[in-house]
């Protein structure tokens, strides 16, 4: 546990503190209007509309405010309240001040955040347009980079800049290199000059650079945002006239060692050092129909899991860095589970339904993308099926109780449509695809058993647990494994898994946390950086870095 309080990731729009949200038909604006004295942890100011991670968790709740509660909206149009100022990034202060691991989970979340905006636009038709009305440095453009248009004031003072190399010694934090190349395809000499220079690009620059779509004088500004706004609406198919859901708060109990939901409990063995994620399955009678599944609203199953779950990996990651170990179970009917995947399958066009496909399909992301090693144990009263089995699918190992002489407590896993690509990993396959490298025999034999219950023999068999020992190895084996798993070095494990994990082709998402974050995370901590006179340590007092000249 670290000495700061608690992390809630929880908030709603009555206690923003950074942001306003307001609505106009079609197009929502989300406005930038950070309070200096209220960071998330004392001892830096929010001035400039700098952000920490209480900015971010705020704007994570905004979107999915505007997701589901407002389905009306197609576009969202993200801009700033101050004066010549649109957004100057995460405070620097504030990263000269946290320790390596903060540092690391606060870059980890904003790029979460920031792929979100870029799934929503990609899956559901949500669209998002940066109206860059001032200054917009480091973050505050990573931001705009995630959007689908940016359009920058042209005032003869307002520019875009990542100025993180030169002025601090580190790297942009949250994918701004990758979405600069990738993402606006900036010509790469010129992406140079634009990533090792302070002041920034502006005007008509910064629009033939292929740095913005687009430039207004001050005076026609504001309807050229407008006219934008609501010719990316165009493009989006969200209902005018769909009922919103409102997101009431997460029924969640803390405890010193637990975190418990309705449909989601997190066990913490300190001692061990292991934490054990149970996932429950559906109880009762589940809405089938569209009517039932709105009158449900935010108490619908799939939507209060994934908020569940997606809350209990946030707080985890950010809370509990000793835990270094997630065993993931699940408990109750299979049939209730498939039978949810059924519902989800046969309405995923509708709007709330795709909205839930994408929040499920946004955590189980998360997951793949935490530094912790994950062990799935799947044991009499399981019900890794469908949905379910995807969270085996994450982990890294699973471990399935072989009862060949008691079919009745067996446990099982069941493959089904929505093992074959419903929710995607960032490289864009499912997890059956990257576990078998795309291999079209082995996905084959996986899919003519979809629908068939497999007991450990049958999963082993077609390679979809890692092991299968009988009830008098059980015990024994999985203690072994967890064991050593516990006692290797962190660090190194956080290396391995993130390689081993995503296997598959490499695309902008892969990059930004495959690539670009290992990088960062290896900077964070070299002297040049966060050394006594290392840049990020000496911004703002007057001093000079002092450099190690040595290329390592």
């Amino acid at each position: 546990m670290s000495d700061f309080a608690p992390v809630d990731y929880q908030t709603d729009p009555s206690k923003y503190k950074h942001w306003k949200l307001a609505f106009d038909g079609p197009v929502a604006t989300l406005s930038a209007d950070f309070d200096e004295n209220a960071g998330l942890r004392p001892g830096y100011k929010l001035k400039l509309n700098s952000y920490d991670l209480g900015v971010d968790i705020e704007l994570n709740d905004a979107i999915n405010r505007v997701r589901f509660e407002h389905p009306e909206v197609r576009t969202v149009v993200v801009t700033s309240t101050k004066d010549k100022v649109f957004c100057s990034g995460a405070n620097i202060f504030m990263l000269g001040v946290s320790s390596h691991a903060w540092k690391v989970n606060f870059c980890k979340f904003t790029n979460e955040t920031r792929n979100g905006l870029e799934d929503s636009s990609n899956h559901s038709g949500l669209k998002f347009l940066a109206a860059v009305n001032g200054a917009c440095a480091g973050g505050g453009y990573e931001l705009a980079l995630a959007c689908d248009e940016i359009i920058l004031v042209d005032d003869r003072s307002s520019a875009v800049s990542l100025p993180e190399v030169p002025l601090l010694g580190v790297l942009p934090g949250t994918g701004g290199l990758t979405r600069v190349t990738d993402k606006r395809h900036v010509r790469h000499d010129l992406a140079d000059i634009f990533c090792t220079t302070t002041e920034g690009v502006r005007g008509q620059k910064a629009k033939d650079w292929r740095l913005v779509d687009d430039i207004a004088k001050p005076a026609q500004f504001a309807a050229k945002v407008r006219e934008r706004a609501l010719a990316l609406a165009a493009k989006s198919d969200r209902p005018a006239n769909g009922k919103g859901v409102a997101l009431t708060p997460i029924e969640r109990r803390i405890e010193p060692d637990a975190l418990r939901y309705p449909h989601v409990t997190v066990e913490i063995d300190r001692a061990k050092r292991t934490a054990t994620f149970t996932v429950k399955a559906p109880a009762g009678a589940q809405p089938a129909d569209i009517a039932g599944v709105e009158a449900a609203g935010a108490a619908w199953y799939p939507l209060a899991l994934a908020r569940e779950l997606e809350d209990a990996i946030l707080s985890m990651r950010t809370n509990e860095l000793d835990i270094g170990m997630w065993l993931v179970k699940t408990e109750g009917d299979p049939k209730a589970v498939l039978a949810m995947d059924a519902t989800l399958t046969a309405h995923k066009d509708h709007w709330l339904v795709r909205e839930t496909i994408g929040y499920l399909r946004r955590t189980f992301s998360r997951l793949d993308v935490s530094s912790r090693s994950l062990f799935a144990l799947i044991e009499p009263g399981s019900c890794f099926a469908g949905t379910f089995l995807e969270l085996a699918l994450a982990c890294d190992r699973s471990y399935m109780l072989a009862l060949p002489d008691d079919a009745a407590r067996a446990p099982t896993i069941t493959v089904d449509e929505a093992n074959f690509g419903l929710y995607p990993m960032a490289t864009g396959q499912s997890r059956l695809q990257r576990r078998f490298y795309n291999e079209q025999p082995a996905l084959e034999a996986v899919r003519a058993k979809a629908g068939q219950p497999l007991d450990g023999a049958g999963a082993m068999a077609l390679g979809l647990v890692t092991s299968n020992p009988d009830d008098i190895d059980w015990a024994d084996e999985t203690r072994i494994a967890i064991e050593e798993r516990v006692a290797m070095s962190p660090d190194a494990l956080t290396g391995m898994e993130a390689n081993l994990r995503f296997n598959g082709p490499e695309n902008m998402f892969t990059r930004v946390f495959g690539r670009l974050t290992a990088w960062q995370n290896w900077i964070f901590q070299r002297p040049n950086a966060v050394g006594e006179k290392g840049a990020l340590k000496v911004y703002g007092k007057g001093d000079k870095a002092a450099f190690d000249w040595n290329r390592v």
